[in-house]
């Protein structure tokens, strides 16, 4: 009987620690691959860290230079800044536009869902190459499109002014992630809503600003902020169709830290424009997230208002 006890001790004790087993794969790589180079890599911004010698401890030395003695640190964040704020509204219409469009009940709209969303899971290397050739001043298709019109096509990609239109678009078409994200939210909404607005003789304009647009808030707030970071971090585009030309016009915080790190072998410095970027972009989803008791509406939460003449009953 002893025995017995001990046995199911032992057993209630292994059920307890089963589910962490299963999931310490995923702790220890989150520890390894995440956590461990992130805290090293603030560490490493408190040095003057070159590849080829001995690393060197100057304290905020590399945060004083960024914000003293570096005036491409300044264009570099405000060409982000900049791309962010045509980029985030861009995304958000075109993958709202493309999921209310796919959840239409017409023929074929499977293949079309496909379609929309395949960008997204193209590789920035083949993006970088399509959008290549699509602003190739010379033989792009954009520009042979325009010429039909009778319209002389810009100069997309050597062009200072309108290099960064053309990262901007490049960026937005690959949206099918977050159509998809906006659509299963549309899917959810409860046809009867739709039914009785229309018997109240509401059009599809409004049924869409009355219904749809405040029940896919949530979405929209998870998508604002994914959007941000995207943008923010944006890399891979730059660095393949531009480089951060024409004459730095495209030259993103993103490649202004990967230069750094790789071109310059200033790891210590890198590592610290990299920190404030993470702050930025820890501030901005903090000011989204202190927004969004305004504008954000849960189905299931009800919010309390004052009564007129300040009392309620």
């Amino acid at each position: 009987m002893e025995q017995a006890a001990k046995s199911y001790k032992r057993a209630r004790k292994l059920a307890k620690w089963t589910p962490y087993l299963f999931i310490s794969p995923w702790i220890v790589g989150i520890l390894l691959f995440t956590v461990g180079p992130l805290v090293f890599s603030l560490i490493m911004s408190f040095f003057n860290w070159p590849v080829t010698s001995k690393p060197k401890f100057i304290g905020l030395g590399n945060y004083s230079k960024m914000f003293t003695d570096d005036p491409q640190f300044y264009k570099s964040l405000w060409i982000t800044l900049k791309f962010a704020i045509f980029y985030v509204p861009l995304s958000l219409g075109i993958s709202l536009i493309l999921a209310l469009l796919i959840t239409q009940n017409v023929k074929g709209v499977k293949i079309f869902r496909t379609i929309f969303y395949l960008p997204a899971v193209v590789s920035g290397v083949a993006v970088s190459i399509i959008w290549g050739w699509i602003f190739n001043t010379k033989y792009g298709i954009l520009n042979y499109a325009l010429s039909l019109l009778g319209i002389e096509g810009p100069k997309w990609l050597v062009d200072p002014n309108s290099a960064i239109i053309s990262i901007v678009i490049a960026s937005a078409w690959g949206v099918g992630t977050m159509m998809l994200i906006f659509y299963t939210n549309i899917k959810g909404i409860s046809p009867d809503l739709y039914e009785s607005a229309a018997i109240d003789g509401a059009g599809p304009f409004r049924q869409f600003w009355s219904i749809t647009l405040p029940l896919i808030t949530p979405t929209l707030f998870f998508n604002l902020i994914t959007s941000t970071i995207s943008a923010l971090q944006q890399l891979t585009l730059v660095l393949l169709l531009t480089n951060g030309g024409p004459l730095k016009s495209t030259y993103f915080y993103g490649l202004f830290v990967y230069n750094n790190a790789f071109k310059h072998h200033k790891l210590g410095y890198a590592s610290a424009n990299a920190w404030f970027m993470f702050i930025i972009i820890l501030l901005l989803t903090a000011l989204i997230f202190r927004s969004s008791s305004v504008w954000v509406f849960y189905e299931n939460e009800v919010k309390n208002k004052p009564a007129r003449g300040g009392k309620g009953k």
